[in-house]
């Protein structure tokens, strides 16, 4: 479920060797559950839209809203952007599964003022909407994956990186973590392309400020620790514990027909074992889909 692997450090704590400035103090943190928990989240588009969270990949932070927020802002959509928990601003919560997600989604919900809203997860985040949608469906009006991963039990051919990172999450953490640390050190003195390789073929062709975006985002994801990345990479080796099947809200796959992350035929696979889904194939690989996708998402029925 990997969406890059130069992410990394310890495996359970934060660290602040490559510091990233938080862009215009646009964060604000709600402390959730009985572990001194905290989510930090952003928000984006329209103030007073129609609420749609927006869930980032594995690793990533809630920087990648950023990409979304002028096609939110022209559809009058109000876009919640958390750091999922271990990510970027948001505290680490060690063993934690896809289906803890209403543990940390319903207290986002109620710091915002909302009762349910649509998500849109890119990546690594399909893993947590598609346990809401399962677990949860009352706090969720639809599923929008981009570039989603699937889960290990319908994937037929996860990638050869993606299979050993979650090998090593699962078995040696502390191990991945270090190496990831290295990574993370790497990026940050690096080129924003080298970072946006890892997801997309074509560099070079990517808009500048998209490119610092995603560069931002990753940064922010893992900098401070890499508890995130490593415990949802071993879902890759143990699973989801979702089944497709229970979804029970409607979801809308988009996927591209060069994603070399997660491989066309495994959205295929989803979709049809999802019970209310369609897919739109889209020209192009991980990134450029949601590049592609991102006005396209936001084009729902406002609410009554």
């Amino acid at each position: 479920m990997s969406d890059s692997p130069l992410t990394a450090g310890r495996a359970d704590g934060a660290d602040a060797s490559t510091p990233v400035a938080d862009p215009g103090g646009d964060t604000r943190t709600v402390e959730y559950g009985t572990a001194e928990r905290r989510l930090a989240r952003a928000e984006y588009g329209a103030a007073e839209g129609d609420p749609v969270v927006f869930l980032h990949g594995t690793p990533g932070s809630r920087r990648l809203g950023a990409l979304v927020d002028d096609a939110a802002r022209e559809a009058k959509i109000r876009v919640l952007a958390p750091d999922r928990p271990g990510f970027g601003r948001s505290t680490g919560w060690p063993g934690r599964q896809p289906t803890d997600a209403a543990d940390w989604f319903a207290p986002l919900l109620a710091d915002a003022g909302v009762e349910r809203a649509r998500v849109v997860a890119f990546s690594g985040g399909a893993a947590d909407a598609l346990a809401l949608g399962a677990r949860r469906p009352d706090l969720v009006d639809g599923i929008d994956l981009v570039s989603g991963a699937s889960p290990p039990s319908v994937a037929a051919a996860t990638p050869r990186l993606q299979r050993v990172l979650g090998r090593l999450a699962a078995g040696t953490p502390r191990l991945l973590g270090a190496a990831l640390r290295g990574g993370t050190w790497l990026a940050a003195r690096g080129a924003p392309s080298t970072v946006l390789a890892q997801y997309t073929d074509d560099p070079g062709g990517i808009a500048p400020e998209v490119t610092e975006i995603v560069h931002e985002d990753f940064l922010e994801g893992v900098s401070r620790s890499r508890n995130g990345a490593v415990t949802e990479l071993a879902w890759v080796a143990e699973g989801w514990g979702v089944s497709p099947a229970d979804v029970s809200v409607p979801v809308r796959l988009w996927h591209g027909d060069a994603d070399a992350n997660v491989p066309l035929a495994d959205a295929e696979r989803l979709r049809d074992r999802l019970p209310d889904a369609d897919l739109t194939v889209l020209d192009g690989d991980h990134l450029t889909t949601l590049l592609a996708a991102r006005s396209r998402v936001f084009a729902i029925a406002p609410r009554d």
